[in-house]
């Protein structure tokens, strides 16, 4: 665990010990789109950004307690994206 802990990047079963979700549900996740990663081109394996995606599943997880559906879900985390877009750009632009 240990050295998941310490992973730049993780696998979804890695995520599934991380997090304590289904790995049904974090695949759901997947193809709907929440949960961005990056795939290996040889192995085809997918990829996720440890610290981002462990936060987000966390996100998820509040909005689905709060009552949120997945569409709801959808177009919050949707606009949460564009806003940290507009903000990053905004910061090139500064720099």
């Amino acid at each position: 665990m240990e050295a998941i802990i310490a992973s730049e990047y993780v696998t979804i079963g890695e995520l599934v010990r991380l997090t304590e979700t289904r790995y049904s549900t974090l695949k759901f996740y997947t193809e709907e789109g929440f949960l961005p990663f990056k795939q290996e081109e040889q192995k085809l394996t997918r990829r996720y950004p440890r610290e981002a995606t462990v936060e987000r599943i966390a996100y998820i997880k509040q909005l689905r307690e709060d009552g949120k559906t997945i569409p709801e879900i959808r177009e919050i985390l949707s606009e949460d994206d564009a806003g940290k877009l507009a903000c990053y750009k905004q910061n090139k632009r500064n720099d």
